[in-house]
């Protein structure tokens, strides 16, 4: 009997949720929809279940609290003081690539449908980073107008050199958006195939059996189990970089140099 065929790619792929198939129309509901669904109920139950206003917090409101604290540190680190206005979105963005992250490397499959990760697609981080670069642009023309364009000269630079340094920076401006959504898209991409490849030699090794195939399984289950591991800490890791990344962004807008 052949082996069954590894395809570490269906993990990805977007499909209706009640049947049919993809086509031109907008309306459909599909996997990625409904995982996001299903990450904006978990953030919406965890940061209701912390916001008691007890006196002396439980866990679960020390838990938030905590979380909600660590974000703010960020932004008033690296924007200043006028990095509480930017909170909300800041947080957004961290909470919502945290969660994503940690529930698609969950093991929901041994119970439950296969989680999808929806950080996983370009669509979704791309328009995280284009929100957070829509809000660079328009905090930076809000307050500097067109000398927001002095962004891409820094100070004290020669007249001569400007020419060339003005047009460096302006590309490196533009590539900043693509790079902060690629970064997370990579990670969770990367990673989820790994983890479906290694799962597969598992259940091959088991199905072929004998001391060599057992040997196998064992290796591939522990190195599954630390690369899982090492997925959740990834995953924080994305989302605490994309929220410090767009604050270090907001602070060029805010202070230009």
């Amino acid at each position: 009997m052949a082996a069954p065929k590894i395809d570490p790619m269906h993990q990805f792929q977007i499909a209706p949720v009640f049947g049919g198939e993809l086509d031109a129309t907008p309306f459909l509901f599909t996997n990625s929809a409904l995982w996001m669904l299903i990450v904006l109920f978990t953030i919406m139950l965890f940061m209701a279940g912390g916001m008691k206003r007890q006196l002396v917090p439980g866990r679960w409101q020390a838990a938030v609290e905590s979380l909600t604290g660590f974000v703010d540190n960020i932004t008033r680190a690296n924007i200043g003081p006028e990095g509480r206005a930017y909170l909300p979105w800041v947080f957004t963005a961290f909470i919502f690539i945290l969660f994503s992250n940690w529930m698609g490397a969950m093991p929901l499959a041994l119970v439950g449908p296969h989680p999808f990760t929806v950080t996983s697609q370009f669509t979704i981080t791309g328009v995280l980073s284009i929100t957070s670069f829509a809000i660079v642009l328009g905090v930076g023309f809000w307050k500097h107008g067109l000398h927001f364009f002095s962004l891409f000269v820094p100070h004290g630079t020669p007249l001569a050199i400007k020419f060339f340094i003005a047009p460096i920076e302006f590309i490196s401006f533009l590539v900043k958006p693509f790079s902060l959504g690629l970064r997370p898209f990579i990670a969770m991409f990367a990673g989820h195939i790994l983890l479906d490849v290694f799962g597969n030699f598992v259940v091959q090794g088991l199905n072929a059996g004998g001391p060599m195939g057992y040997l196998i399984t064992g290796l591939c289950f522990i190195f599954l189990v630390g690369v899982n591991a090492l997925e959740l800490l990834i995953g924080a890791i994305q989302a605490f970089v994309f929220a410090l990344l767009t604050s270090l962004y907001i602070k060029d807008s805010v202070h230009l140099h």
